[in-house]
């Protein structure tokens, strides 16, 4: 939706944007590819060709969110309009109804075995879509600026969950270590118990206020300027999640693994978060890069 916000036009927002907030319809995001280290969103292979008034989209993508959802009805596409322009300013962004002759859904993909159904992930076949040249945003060779200016606040969002997330497991933690009695004493007595609640508590806090500051950067100076902020807690949210959870699973024994709790999807996202919308290996670049270059100015 905010791709629609910040980049679409009038038609684009009357069309698609009204029916998303009013949650008739679904969208996705095509721009991870089977065939090529999607990390670096440059080595991206599909292709967007003008063809008079339209443009012909070929391509595969997967880990494409919603697409299993039979809601979703329109897909912002990345890919090539110029393969021989400067290394970034060869990928566009483009809408493509989800129906489109041409559009064809390969399988569901699932994580650690969940399909995350009703909406779930989906590889999808473009196979000489057509669709009219007035669906392309803002203008060929911009798709990394729209990327950036919905990657941003996409990471901080996921991050707020992820803290959510983190407190629904120490809040489930809490209660079952009160209800369970090991070696004759109840399991919040126990040394080790106690240090793993307190561990929970200082790493979400510390996940919090790194969160905070970004979204008020954001609001106050821009995405740009804190585009490190931003790289920091999307390495931070997930590695914090996945510790707090550990500890929630570790004091509910076998029960932790069930889906009598939520804790194991929990994982699953904390573990899915190291990896979408960039993984940890590449903002931990991005960040080293930034404090080297406050040395070299």
């Amino acid at each position: 939706m905010e791709v629609l916000i910040k980049y679409g036009t009038e038609e684009h927002q009357e069309k698609w944007l009204q029916p998303l907030l009013e949650g008739k319809i679904r969208s996705c995001f095509g721009m991870t590819e089977p065939a090529v280290a999607s990390s670096d969103a440059t080595n991206i292979q599909a292709s967007i060709v003008r063809d008079g008034d339209e443009y012909v989209i070929n391509g595969r993508k997967w880990w494409t969110t919603n697409g299993m959802d039979p809601r979703c009805k329109i897909c912002v596409f990345m890919g090539k309009t110029d393969p021989s322009a400067e290394r970034h300013k060869q990928q566009s962004m483009i809408l493509v109804p989800f129906d489109a002759p041409g559009v064809k859904i390969i399988r569901p993909l699932s994580v650690f075995g969940d399909k995350e159904s009703p909406g779930g992930h989906a590889e999808v076949d473009f196979i000489n879509v057509r669709v009219p040249a007035a669906n392309m945003l803002l203008g060929e060779g911009r798709g990394f600026e729209i990327a950036q200016g919905r990657l941003g606040p996409g990471r901080i969002h996921h991050c707020m969950r992820m803290i959510g997330n983190a407190e629904r497991a120490l809040e489930l933690m809490v209660d079952r270590v009160h209800s369970r009695v090991a070696f004759g004493k109840p399991l919040v007595a126990q040394g080790t118990i106690q240090q793993d609640l307190a561990l929970s508590r200082i790493e979400i806090e510390q996940a919090r206020l790194l969160t905070l500051k970004a979204a008020q950067m954001m609001d106050s100076v821009g995405n740009k300027v804190a585009a490190p902020e931003i790289a920091m807690i999307k390495v931070v949210a997930p590695r914090m999640l996945m510790s707090v959870v550990d500890r929630a699973v570790q004091a509910h024994g076998g029960a932790g693994l069930h889906s009598d709790f939520p804790l194991a999807n929990f994982y699953i996202y904390a573990r899915s978060g190291r990896l979408f919308d960039g993984p940890d290996e590449v903002h931990l670049r991005a960040i080293s890069r930034h404090e080297v270059s406050k040395y070299k100015q």
